[in-house]
């Protein structure tokens, strides 16, 4: 099972604040099944170039690799890419991707999407080796009209959603009819700390049957060339 977001890496951002945090994040999740966990940290682009955020990245990765120990989740590393102006144009964006894969974890604006907004996101799904991960998507639900989400289908672009979409009884019967439909391609925690936001990506599992759970598998994969 992996964890697909995840702010995991220590003084990274609004995430862990220690590794010794880290590491407690690191054990909930293996005690809940997760066998890999992507760090994705936020990236604004007005904050930091590619190359400086990749820099502070591996420091704090560094940080994350001296508590890590065998039995615990496997790190991968990413970015919560925040949607900026230019994005689609941006030199360098390929290498804030999920490593291994063609995944670029994207976070939209929380307001209704503008044509230029979305015209950003189809030339990132449109560069080379790139296919759009949709972060949190069940936090836009309210605020886009359904053409968009089938615009965003047709392009090819996949949605991630968090454990707390199926944990929360209010969202819960929505969660699973997207899920049904094809509509919810990847789970993550978007974990932050071990007090107001810890690891429940097993809490959510636990709600799944095993049909859900095979729906949930193959969309992951189904007729997406994800992998680099």
């Amino acid at each position: 099972m992996t964890d697909m977001h995840c702010h995991i890496l220590p003084g990274m951002d609004d995430g862990s604040r220690s590794a010794a945090e880290s590491l407690s994040m690191l054990e909930a999740s293996a005690a809940q099944g997760v066998d890999r966990i992507v760090a994705t940290p936020h990236f604004y682009a007005g904050e930091n170039s590619p190359e400086v955020f990749l820099s502070r990245r591996e420091h704090a990765y560094e940080r994350l690799k001296a508590v890590w120990r065998p039995g615990l989740p496997e790190i991968a590393l990413g970015a919560e890419v925040c949607w900026f102006a230019g994005a689609g144009q941006c030199d360098g964006l390929e290498r804030l991707r999920i490593a291994g894969t063609r995944l670029l974890l994207l976070e939209m604006p929380f307001t209704r999407w503008t044509e230029r907004m979305l015209r950003e996101v189809r030339e990132i799904q449109e560069r080379p080796g790139m296919t759009v991960l949709l972060a949190h998507v069940e936090r836009y639900l309210g605020g886009q009209p359904p053409a968009v989400w089938e615009a965003l289908l047709d392009w090819g672009v996949l949605n991630q959603c968090n454990a707390d979409f199926f944990l929360r009884w209010r969202t819960r019967r929505k969660a699973l009819q997207m899920l049904r439909e094809g509509r919810i391609h990847f789970l993550g925690s978007d974990s932050h700390n071990m007090d107001t936001r810890p690891p429940r990506l097993g809490k959510a599992l636990e709600i799944l049957g095993e049909r859900d759970r095979g729906i949930l598998d193959g969309a992951s994969l189904s007729g997406k060339e994800i992998w680099i």
